[in-house]
């Protein structure tokens, strides 16, 4: 049998998203984090005015346009300007991950928001995802020396993606990709403007790490993997497309441990293992019909 569409496109979309906080450590020592995220953002704005003059672009009405402005806004500039920031202040890319990874459980909570129902075999997929979250981060991370702020950061970090998943898939979850990036993008590279002009120097030492950071943010992470997770909400449930987000900790340990030598114990393995138990329940076809928006 030939893989599905969706079972492709998951697994990509998991690989790619865990590289950014990978990309948060590589670059962070040589750039403040606003004016990282405004070239970041000005990049995919120069990729998609590129990509416009071979494909045409459908634009949304105005209403519609506002709506995904205000997802931007939360799903682009409030998420990673929570994560970066956090890293910058102190914080590791496991804590901030398991943080983030939260995601599923405050989704699940909120997901009548969307008319969606949350199973109970779903609810018992998203206990053992954050089991397994928090036995990967436990067995990592050292919780000392960390400012209060960087906490902080990581929850704006969290609320922020959660809502954007939930406000899209409510209002806005059909559009022109190519449209509603530049939307989004765009509304996110002019915050991170005004805020790296008026608190940041501006500066950016440009070596090797930044500029694989950057071609890598902009292309595989801002374009690849926001396009896939933009696909996957409008085909799934909410619920369901965030527990993937779940296996994005176990994953950036697994790079950790390829890339800057790491370790990987037996208890992260035990964690990654219950990370993915946890996926699959939530995954798992259910008898109850899940009502979507209709595309």
């Amino acid at each position: 049998m030939k893989p599905s569409l969706d079972s492709v496109i998951a697994p990509i979309f998991v690989l790619i998203w865990s590289t950014g906080f990978v990309i948060a450590r590589l670059a962070m020592p040589y750039v403040e984090p606003a004016t990282f995220l405004f070239w970041r953002f000005a990049g995919v704005l120069a990729a998609m005015a590129a990509l416009s003059l071979i494909w045409r672009i459908t634009w949304p009405s105005w209403p519609q346009m506002t709506h995904i402005a205000v997802a931007g806004t939360l799903l682009q500039f409030g998420y990673l300007f929570g994560v970066w920031f956090a890293v910058h202040l102190g914080m590791t890319a496991g804590l901030v991950a398991i943080i983030v990874g939260l995601q599923p459980i405050l989704t699940a909570w909120f997901a009548a928001w969307v008319s969606e129902q949350v199973s109970p075999r779903q609810w018992i997929g998203l206990g053992f995802g954050f089991a397994g979250v928090a036995l990967v981060v436990m067995a990592k991370i050292s919780f000392a020396h960390i400012p209060l702020a960087s906490y902080v950061l990581a929850m704006i970090a969290l609320l922020s993606i959660t809502f954007g998943t939930l406000y899209q898939k409510k209002y806005c979850p059909v559009f022109d990709l190519r449209a509603g990036s530049s939307i989004q993008f765009g509304v996110s590279a002019i915050l991170c403007f005004i805020y790296m002009y008026f608190f940041e120097s501006g500066v950016m030492v440009w070596n090797a790490s930044v500029i694989g950071a950057l071609l890598w943010s902009i292309f595989p992470l801002s374009i690849g993997s926001i396009s896939l997770l933009f696909m996957m909400i409008r085909k799934g449930a909410a619920t369901k497309v965030t527990s993937f987000l779940y296996l994005t900790p176990p994953t950036t340990a697994l790079m950790a441990w390829f890339l800057f030598g790491e370790p990987f114990t037996l208890m992260m393995a035990l964690g990654l293992g219950l990370t993915m138990t946890g996926v699959v329940l939530v995954n798992t076809r259910q008898a109850n019909r899940i009502a979507t928006i209709a595309e």
